[in-house]
């Protein structure tokens, strides 16, 4: 999630911990740990695939932020002025202040890897879009509260109810959605293909499913307000034919193992010279996909590894009106808005009719 609600949610969960005792002291210090996994964001790789890659790394570890919270219980209970706090209430406000921020995290698209330094792709149940006005409101809220009243317990509470009854809202929609598109996955035969299923930009109420098969990705946008209108799947060329090459090189590799299957490759012109990108289908939206990468350069007939990847700027169609008309469509008054009007012709392959 974003720095304000991770932010927030420290915040929350410290004065839900130790408000009755610090009041906003509690509030304030959950805050600053609450943004503390995300300084990775500060370190530089030099290489556009390695610092997508490895933030939410080692910082968003329960392994490590479990060790740096039992670290900081025995610090604070030798050092700080409330000699009347345990050191296992300690514990529990820096544990529980740290590990929620990967926990969050893990519950949008882009994946955290929970688990380092044991060597398995990004955990990622995306139920969220990673920025979520409501459950960054509802933390604010509470927050905001405790500061003005002094009382920092009662107002986070109140929050964190709201977030996690927010949270659940979304896991029954998510269920209700793949429960909706299960008949047509049946239908193309489709039903054990890569699949991926999360909320389109904002808002719970209308999601994107994405489908890998071969050299063909599908999409589809299933809205809680669709009626008994089935979902419409959309099917786009992937480029597979060029997954050999880009798998070869070092940067393609560690993309697979962040992506998965979820990318699609092309070769575009590039400082002169015919490259092969990479596109993780997973993050953005069809048409607006920021995550884009040189892997190779063509020279001799042959694919040359970069050294060093770059991130390319993503192609830009006017956001304001593809936003305006994603929010007509998630409220049912632009019922034919389909994935395929914001990709370009090149890529569509099999457009269902109405779209």
């Amino acid at each position: 999630m974003d720095t304000l609600t991770q932010a927030a949610l420290g915040a929350a969960v410290g004065g839900a911990v130790l408000g009755r005792r610090l009041g906003r002291k509690a509030v304030l210090l959950g805050a600053a740990l609450g943004t503390l996994p995300d300084l990775d964001a500060l370190i530089d790789y030099g290489d556009a695939v390695a610092n997508v890659t490895r933030h939410r790394g080692f910082s968003h570890s329960l392994f490590l932020l479990t060790g740096l919270a039992t670290l900081l219980a025995v610090l604070a209970r030798r050092l700080a002025v409330s000699r009347d706090i345990s050191l296992g209430r300690w514990w529990s406000f820096f544990a529980l202040c740290l590990l929620t921020h990967p926990l969050l995290d893990a519950l949008t698209t882009y994946g955290t890897q929970l688990w380092w330094p044991l060597d398995v792709r990004p955990t990622a149940w995306p139920v969220v879009f990673i920025i979520d006005p409501l459950v960054t409101l509802a933390l604010l809220v509470g927050v905001g509260t405790a500061l003005a009243t002094g009382n920092g317990q009662r107002g986070p509470r109140w929050g964190l109810a709201l977030t996690g009854l927010y949270l659940l809202l979304a896991v029954g929609a998510k269920a209700w959605v793949e429960q909706r598109l299960e008949p047509v996955l049946a239908a193309e035969g489709l039903e054990h293909a890569p699949r991926l299923v999360q909320p389109t930009p904002f808002n719970i109420l209308l999601w994107r499913a994405t489908l890998i098969d071969g050299d063909r990705h599908h999409e589809a946008l299933i809205g809680l307000f669709d009626g008994d209108v089935p979902p419409a799947l959309e099917t786009y060329t992937r480029g597979a034919e060029l997954a050999p090459a880009a798998l070869a090189t070092r940067h393609g590799a560690r993309l697979a193992w962040f992506a998965g299957p979820f990318l699609r490759y092309e070769v575009q012109a590039h400082d002169g010279e015919p490259t092969l990108v990479a596109t993780d289908l997973r993050l953005g939206f069809p048409g607006f996909f920021p995550f884009r990468f040189t892997l190779a350069t063509r020279a001799d007939e042959r694919w040359q590894p970069v050294a060093s990847s770059e991130q390319l700027p993503a192609p830009r169609r006017a956001d304001r009106e593809a936003l305006s008309r994603l929010a007509g469509r998630l409220i049912g008054s632009e019922p034919r808005l389909c994935t395929s009007h914001f990709v370009a012709p090149e890529w569509r392959l099999s457009i269902p009719e109405g779209c």
